[in-house]
């Protein structure tokens, strides 16, 4: 993962990414399909090199949450609150789902819940959270 971190601090200009609302809602998005450990490093990675920084150095790290609180909330928000998003956001999900179905409990399918909770319930949430904490 170091050498993608790598590129991402190189080329974070070409992202296309720069408020905390665009970090929380790309973020999230990723986070939603892939574990939020590994998203909340890749977009944390990508606002250190806007600002010229390394992830590599603790200080920058740092001066980075000092200066630039905000963003690193929007980060921090996005990668957990969408996990919920999907059954693939994260480990703990499947492991419920699979509970449930070992238990003969009925489990929405995957297209189902993106539906029915993610789009309905989730969604309108999570505009919620980034109106509150970030706009």
């Amino acid at each position: 993962m170091a050498p993608a971190l790598d590129y991402l601090q190189l080329h974070s200009d070409k992202l296309g990414i720069s408020t905390p609302v665009e970090f929380y809602a790309v973020t999230g998005l990723l986070s939603s399909c892939l574990d939020n450990a590994p998203t909340y490093l890749t977009f944390l990675a990508a606002a250190l090199g806007q600002q010229g920084m390394s992830l590599k150095s603790a200080s920058d790290v740092a001066l980075f949450a000092a200066d630039h609180a905000h963003t690193l909330a929007a980060i921090s928000l996005g990668a957990v609150f969408f996990g919920a998003a999907t059954y693939i956001g994260n480990g703990p999900n499947f492991m419920v789902k699979s509970i449930c179905e070992r238990a003969n409990v009925r489990t929405p399918s995957f297209f189902d819940y993106i539906v029915r909770y993610s789009l309905l319930i989730l969604a309108p949430l999570l505009a919620l959270v980034a109106w509150l904490f970030l706009i």
